[in-house]
């Protein structure tokens, strides 16, 4: 238990309390923010939302952290750093719920749809926009969303769709719209116009929205309508086309959006004379080139502000933390101490317990060993030697040994009680396992070979006994050495048979003799059999008997090689 609270202490960690949230520092932010932005000074209204964003937890203030988001996803956007813009944006989408305030939610969809608009993923900008569409907000909002899924159908080429919607609008009752919004409107209708080939109502209702657009004196929306008029007669009358591209390529000049000035000057030089020509390529290449620059230094500008200001934040986290480190360097340090003492410790302990377990394992093996010799050596004497020992006793009291006949027959009962000495002292005699382990296992099977009992052997050479574990080697010696002693106790057995074989993985051996045979449901593992089994079994091997009265005896048993 000690041990584990000790190391639990490794696992301390750091807290550093987070700044709670104040209402009071976000409404200042957002006050600075929209001045910035409401100039034109975008950069440091970039930077002051970003600081908003680490403070407002959107949790708390849904409001002010998703119309921040808008306000930056739409500064990256008028940047034209739409993949950034899209990147922003969305951070609010998982929070949209926790506000009541719709307009939020359609600013944050109609940015969203700007963006793929702006990327021709015109599938996805629809998807928001149709999104921002059932929202509850202002008509005028409405309408514009409807104009913008409008532009999509335009750039998805589906102008006939486009223009039914444009018309529907046109015809809206009941609500007045601001001229921008007209001016957009009748001119989007020309073009849908123009693309179906209908040129009059194409031109007549561009020049209703260039007239629109006109009072509202406005470069951008100017711009617009110049272009899809030089579109619209730039295979009609080539002058009219460029001398509205020349008026679309000025009124784009006046504004930050260099971009849009690339589609009048391509109509710029198609129609140019050889000089011209020049002129205006020259300035389509530096303009592009100029954008893709621009382009680049916007994207790392805003990624810019976003990584000084997170920087400062872990800079200022780390401040805070490593005082808090410094505490815990040496406790932690004394804590590692410790445990690696009580490891150290706990280790030896268990190398002790592991030695004094395998130690006395390794005793109590021995000493059943020797009690198991003992007792078999115990058993043979008294069942086997004490008896012919005492006959043969018998014999020479009460038989006249002066007869040279029993002089014979006590020399024949002397030379068995020590065939049987001998027997005894090689089953329990050390067993050879090195190279000779062949000779010493023919020697002990051919002891049992009798006048009357025929041994046969079979494979005994086509083992690869030098690759044999020596273990192995002894029980198969031990296994058919107490099979021998039963056949010539208890079997009467005149014929036995040996067979060696091996395998892949196994050596296998089969015995069988002709003897008077057991009934194996009654058969009972004394000690010779029982050891049998035990020492295969140990060894991961298998011992089978199949046997029946006066059928003969079988065993089969496999070790593995392995």
């Amino acid at each position: 238990m000690a041990f584990l609270v000790i190391f639990s202490c490794q696992k301390k960690t750091i807290i550093v309390k987070k700044e709670a949230y104040s209402k009071t520092e976000v409404t200042r932010l957002v006050s600075l923010a929209n001045i910035s932005f409401n100039a034109k000074k975008f950069d440091s209204a970039f930077y002051y939302y970003n600081e908003i964003l680490s403070i407002c937890p959107p949790s708390k203030d849904p409001e002010n952290y998703i119309s921040t988001l808008n306000r930056m996803a739409t500064i990256q956007q008028k940047h034209g750093d739409y993949a950034g813009s899209e990147t922003t944006i969305k951070q609010g989408l998982p929070y949209i719920k926790l506000t009541k305030k719709q307009f939020l939610v359609w600013t944050l969809y109609s940015i969203l749809g700007n963006n793929y608009l702006n990327t021709h993923n015109n599938k996805n900008a629809i998807l928001y926009y149709e999104k921002a569409l059932k929202l509850n907000v202002t008509p005028e909002k409405k309408l514009t969303t409807k104009i913008n899924i409008g532009l999509a159908l335009i750039q998805n080429k589906e102008f006939d769709e486009a223009l039914n919607l444009f018309l529907s609008l046109e015809n809206t009752k009941g609500v007045v719209f601001k001229p921008e919004i007209y001016g957009a409107l009748f001119d989007n209708i020309g073009l849908c116009y123009f693309k179906i080939n209908n040129y009059e109502s194409g031109l007549d209702y561009m020049m209703k929205g260039l007239e629109i657009r006109k009072k509202l004196k406005s470069p951008s929306e100017l711009g617009k309508s110049y272009i899809h008029l030089a579109q619209l007669y730039d295979s009609k009358n080539p002058s009219l086309a460029k001398k509205y591209a020349l008026l679309s390529y000025n009124e784009f000049g006046k504004t930050n959006q260099t971009e849009q000035s690339l589609s009048p000057l391509r109509i710029i030089i198609k129609h140019s004379t050889y000089q011209e020509f020049k002129t205006y390529s020259e300035s389509y290449i530096n303009l592009n080139d100029s954008i893709y620059v621009t382009d680049q230094r916007v994207k790392n500008q805003f990624a810019k502000i976003k990584y000084n200001s997170k920087r400062e934040k872990e800079e200022n986290l780390k401040l805070k933390t490593h005082r808090a480190e410094n505490e815990l360097k040496v406790e932690r340090q004394r804590n590692k101490n410790i445990v690696a003492y009580i490891i150290i410790i706990l280790s030896l302990c268990m190398i002790l317990i592991l030695y004094y377990y395998l130690t006395s394992k390794a005793n109590r093996e021995k000493i059943e060993a020797a009690y198991y010799s003992e007792t078999r050596i115990s058993k043979k004497l008294h069942d086997e030697l004490a008896n012919d020992i005492y006959h043969t006793m018998a014999f020479a009291e009460n038989t006249n040994l002066s007869l040279i006949e029993n002089k014979e027959q006590l020399t024949n009962y002397l030379e068995t009680i020590y065939s049987r000495t001998r027997d005894i002292s090689k089953e329990n005699c050390t067993i050879v396992t090195d190279e000779n382990y062949i000779s010493s296992l023919k020697e002990m099977i051919s002891r049992f070979s009798t006048l009357n009992i025929n041994i046969i052997l079979n494979g005994l050479d086509s083992i690869n006994w030098y690759n044999i574990n020596p273990n192995k080697k002894i029980t198969i010696y031990r296994a058919l050495q107490e099979l021998l002693v039963n056949m010539r106790k208890y079997s009467e057995a005149s014929l036995v048979g040996i067979t060696f074989k091996q395998d892949e993985k196994n050596i296998l051996v089969h015995y069988k003799d002709n003897g008077k045979g057991i009934d194996t449901d009654k058969i009972i593992f004394k000690n010779g059999l029982y050891n049998v089994e035990s020492r295969i079994h140990k060894i991961k091997g298998q011992f089978e008997i199949s046997s029946s009265p006066n059928q003969g005896f079988k065993v089969f048993f496999k070790l593995p090689l392995s």
